[in-house]
Parts: structure tokens; sequence; C-alpha cells
């Protein structure tokens, strides 16, 4: 079978038996096999071989392809681990990349507000089995071994918080505000007056409910709004897993509102996912079912347009296997409460959401993806000399939440 020749090269430190439709069994890799790949459908031979970046997540969706032994997270990190399976319609992919990759990308309004709803607009209560309690849908921060996804998330907001060097009375814009967690949490914490745009009609309703049930909602607004529509000034810009929905040719007018937006001595704190390897494509299955129009740039790809708009980087920090940590949290939660999600949607939903955060964590892990946090500013002094600042301002948050407890 020409598909298990094409794994052969792919599996190399461990090792995975497949089963083919007529039910010939072939060994990849070293050792005995804990895992076996099982296909049920002849057709599938031909698809996973000419384009088994999008067909192998189908099939699973599909049940056409069952995994024995194990789950498909075992199988994807086999499979991710070494080298990445190609087929001709892949490689042919990666040539055209240059061209393929903004037309893929290109988000006007109306295409950016259809692929939000693709995701976003899912029953909140799907997004209510796995999140934490503030509904964080973007990495969180791990700074010591053995915390909670909760304490976690907490940890994150107090991370970015801290970046923004917010003060009392401080106006802030939150692109891309989620359920409205982050907007609530600084209100609550720094005494700031935050307006949250998402193009979610779900978020925008559990945002608002957020901010009236916190006592926040005199302090706090949102508004279902493209960053490319938003008046006025703030002091600070947060935009927190939005970017990665901008696509590379739209990152010129956003940095530029970034800075039109943005007060003379304000502060800005971009948080993104980003590859460590250049610029790429985005993983074919990934763009047709679960972000469309989704991309995560290569730093490469992001500075220079920073530059463009006159911007300073003020500071950039890496986040490597924090958003892996993330993920396994969610797909270990999503698993535990799968059954309600199943009654929420169907098997193949589950399925497909399953294949999503397997294969989301094992591309931190083992293919480059990493999380990076950037602090803009408009002016050479908007900041401190040194970042010692930004301990001290994370200190203060977590004793302040400690006391409140």
């Amino acid at each position: 079978m020409l598909f298990a020749r094409l794994l052969k090269d792919a599996v190399r430190s461990d090792s995975l038996a497949l089963v083919d439709a007529r039910g010939h069994r072939h060994v990849l890799g070293q050792g005995e096999p804990r895992i076996t790949l099982r296909l049920h459908d002849p057709a599938l031979h031909r698809e996973l071989l000419l384009n088994p970046r999008l067909a192998f997540g189908e099939a699973y969706m599909d049940g056409r392809m069952t995994v024995e032994g194990g789950g498909i997270y075992e199988v994807l990190s086999i499979l991710t681990r070494d080298a990445q399976v190609e087929g001709p319609v892949g490689r042919l992919v990666e040539a055209l990349a240059p061209i393929t990759r903004r037309i893929q990308q290109t988000n006007p309004l109306k295409r950016s507000r259809d692929n939000v709803a693709h995701h976003y607009d899912l029953s909140r209560r799907l997004y209510e089995l796995f999140l934490d309690r503030n509904m964080q849908y973007s990495c969180a921060y791990f700074p010591r071994p053995g915390m909670t996804l909760d304490e976690a998330q907490e940890a994150k907001m107090r991370h970015i918080a801290a970046k923004l060097l917010l003060q009392p009375g401080h106006s802030v814009l939150d692109i891309g505000c989620g359920w409205g967690g982050m907007a609530v949490f600084l209100a609550r914490h720094a005494g700031v007056e935050v307006t949250g745009i998402t193009l979610s009609t779900e978020q925008l309703e559990a945002a608002r409910e957020r901010a009236e049930r916190c006592g926040v909602a005199d302090r706090v607004r949102f508004e279902l709004c493209d960053y490319r529509e938003v008046a006025g000034c703030f002091d600070r810009i947060v935009s927190v897993g939005m970017f990665e929905h901008v696509g590379a040719p739209h990152y010129g007018r956003f940095f530029a509102r970034v800075r039109e937006l943005l007060a003379d001595d304000g502060v800005a704190l971009l948080h993104s996912i980003g590859r460590s390897d250049g610029p790429g494509v985005t993983n074919a299955w990934f763009r047709k079912y679960i972000f469309p129009g989704g991309y995560s740039p290569a730093l490469s790809e992001v500075v220079p347009e920073v530059e463009r708009a006159g911007l300073w980087a003020t500071d950039i920090e890496i986040l490597r296997l924090h958003y892996a940590e993330t993920l396994r949290h969610w797909r270990e939660r999503f698993a535990q409460r799968r059954d309600e999600a199943k009654r929420l949607y169907d098997e193949r939903f589950c399925r497909m959401w399953e294949f999503y955060l397997s294969g989301a964590e094992l591309s931190f892990r083992h293919q480059g993806h990493m999380v990076f946090q950037m602090q803009l500013a408009k002016s050479i002094g908007a900041v401190p000399l040194t970042r010692d600042y930004m301990v001290e301002a994370e200190r203060r948050l977590a004793d302040a939440r400690v006391l409140a407890a």
C-alpha cells in the first residue's frame, strides 16, 4: 500500500501498525506497535496518498478510520514527532504557498464575520465544558509546575496586565474580547475602563452578561465591531488570540489602526500564536473545519509591519510550551465531558473536536508553533528602561488577589 510507504518516512522513533481496507497489516517504525490504525474504506488508499493533511482528519471524523490500543492523540504524536507526512497535493500546496497564502488569508469585513461565526458562534455550552471559569480561549501561562487551568489562566491575565502598565482611569481597547474575561479582569483589578470588541454574537451576549454579573457593567462595554471600524483614542490596547484571524495581507492595516487608536504615550500588547520556522500555510484540515481564514504568522512577517506602522516593539516574549500545556488541559477536560458534547452535537463533531485539540497541542510540542507577546508603543519613552516593573506589577496583582480571596 503506497500510503503505508508514505507513513514509513514519518515513523522513526516509535512504531505504528496500519491495517488497510483489504485487511493487510503494515508495521511502521521499530518494534511491535502498541497502536493500530485501521482503515475501513478502500477509497482512503487513494485519498490519503494524495492529500494526507486533509483526508486523514476527515477519515477520522467520518469513522472511516479508527484507532485501536489508544486514541487519536497517540497516533498524531507518533506521526508528528519526526517528520511531516506529505503527499502529492501537500507538496504542491507548499510549492504554491506564496500565492495561495495571500488568497486564503484575505479577510475583508464580511468574510471575517463569517469566519468568526464558523467557530465562535457554536454553543456557549460547548466551550464551558473545557475552558476555565473565566472562559479564556487562548494560551494560559504556567510560571510554576502543577498549576490548575484556572490558576494558569489568571496568571496569564496578570502577566498581560503587568505589561500594560495600567493606571486607574485608563481607557483600554480589547480587540477580540472573547467572552469578556480579560476585560472584566482588567476593570476589577486595575480600575480601568474597557471597550471590548468582537465579531461573534454568541461571545457578545456572554461578555455583557459577565460584566453585569461581576458588577463592572458601568466600566466595561462590549460591541459587535471589527478593529477596522473602531473610533476613538485609548490609553491602552490589548489583543489576545485574535491576531491569528487577521490574515497576513491585512497586517499593515491592523498595526496602522493600532497606531491611530493609541494615545501618544500609550502602550499596546499583542498576544498571538506564531511559528518559529518562518512563513508557512495553515493546515488544510484546520482551515476547512476549525479556523477558516486563520493563520499563525512568523515574527519575520509581523515585525516589518510594526516598523512600517511607526510603532516601537518595546518588548517581545516567546512562550514555547505554555500553549501545549493549555491544550492538554482542554483535551483532557473535553474527554471527561465528551458525552455532554455529543448531546449538544453528535459523534462526528466530537471526533472533529478531539482531532482539533490533539493536533493543535502537538503542533506546539513537535512542529515549531509558539506564542509571542509583543509590547508596542508610539513613544520611545512610554515604558521603563528595564523589565523589572513587569515582575513587580505581576506580584502586586497576585498579592491583591490572595488578600481578596
